[in-house]
C-alpha cells in the first residue's frame, strides 16, 4: 500500500473521502454539502487529518483550497480507492446494461447522436447518455464518463486522445437571403458570427440547434462545423473555412475510468467515427 494510504490506525476513512470531496470541489462550501457537514466542522477536520498524517495537504486562498504536493499525491491514490469501493458497493441491475455518460457541445452531441448504434453496439452493450452542453462537465465528479472537447485537458487525473480537426464554415439553403441567423450561446462561433452580422441579422435564437433548422427552412445564413454542414442536403457553403474557428476536437476520460471494459469500447468505438 502507497505511503500516503498507510495510515497506522491513525486517520480515520470517512475523513479521507472528506478530503477527496474538498480536493474536487477546490474548497469547503461546496464539499460540505456532499459530506453533509458544515464548512467550519470540514475545515477542522482537514487541519487534523494534516496534523494526524504529519503533511500539509492544503494550499489555503481566499478563493479557495488548493492542494500541495502531497496532497496530490494523497488525492491521485483516493481516486483509485474510491472507484474500487464504488465498484464493490454497487449492485448490478438485472439485464441492465452499463451507463455511460458522453458529454460534448450541440454540433458534436448531433453527430455522435446520429451514429448511435456505432457507439452502443449492434446489438447493444452499452447504455449511451447523450450530455449537450456547451459548458465544461466535471469527469472527476462523474458528471461525465467521456467528453470531447475543445483542448488538450491539463486537469490532474484525466488522459485525453487528439480526434479530427474541426472546421467550420458559413452555411445557408440556397437562394436564401445573406442576412444572419445567431445564436445567444456564448461559444467562439457564435462570437464570431456576431462581429461579422452588424444589422444583418434576421433572427436570433436561445440554442444553437434551433439555427440549424432556420437555416434549413432557408430563414438565413449560419455559422456551422464542416462535418454538420456537408453532410446536409439542404445547405450549401457560402465561405471558405473560417481559420480562425479552426481546432483540434480531444476526447476525453478519466485516467482510472478509462481501463473498464464498457468505457473503453466507447472510446474506440468513437475515436473510428467520422464525424
Amino acid at each position: 500500500m502507497n505511503e500516503y494510504l498507510n495510515t497506522g490506525g491513525d486517520v480515520r476513512w470517512d475523513d479521507l473521502a472528506a478530503f477527496l470531496a474538498v480536493a474536487r470541489a477546490g474548497g469547503l462550501a461546496a464539499a460540505a454539502k456532499e459530506c453533509a457537514s458544515s464548512a467550519p466542522t470540514l475545515g477542522r477536520r482537514m487541519h487534523a487529518l494534516e496534523r494526524a498524517m504529519g503533511r500539509e495537504l492544503f494550499i489555503r486562498r481566499s478563493h479557495g483550497y488548493g492542494l500541495t504536493d502531497a496532497g496530490i499525491e494523497l488525492m491521485r491514490e483516493m481516486e483509485g480507492v474510491a472507484i474500487n469501493i464504488t465498484r464493490a458497493t454497487t449492485a448490478p441491475k438485472e439485464g441492465g446494461l452499463p451507463l455511460i455518460k458522453v458529454s460534448a457541445g450541440t454540433w458534436t452531441s448531433l453527430a455522435l447522436a446520429r451514429q448511435w448504434r456505432d457507439i452502443t453496439g449492434d446489438p447493444a452493450d452499452v447504455r449511451l447518455r447523450f450530455v449537450s452542453s456547451e459548458a465544461v462537465l466535471s469527469i472527476t465528479r462523474r458528471e461525465a464518463s467521456i467528453a470531447i472537447r475543445n483542448s488538450r485537458p491539463t486537469e490532474h487525473g484525466l488522459a485525453g486522445r487528439k480526434l479530427a480537426r474541426n472546421e467550420f464554415a458559413i452555411y445557408s439553403a440556397r437562394d436564401a437571403p445573406e442576412t444572419w441567423i445567431i445564436h445567444s450561446v456564448d461559444t467562439p462561433s457564435s462570437r464570431w458570427a456576431k462581429s461579422r452580422a452588424g444589422q444583418d441579422v434576421c433572427l436570433e435564437v436561445s440554442h444553437p440547434r434551433l439555427g440549424l433548422d432556420l437555416a434549413q427552412e432557408g430563414a438565413g445564413q449560419i455559422v456551422l462545423p464542416t462535418f454538420i454542414g456537408e453532410k446536409d442536403v439542404n445547405l450549401e457553403r457560402r465561405s471558405e473555412v473560417i481559420s480562425e474557428l479552426s481546432h483540434d476536437a480531444w476526447l476525453v476520460a478519466h485516467d482510472d475510468d478509462r481501463h473498464l471494459p464498457e468505457i473503453r469500447r466507447v472510446i474506440d468505438r468513437v475515436t473510428k467515427l467520422r464525424c
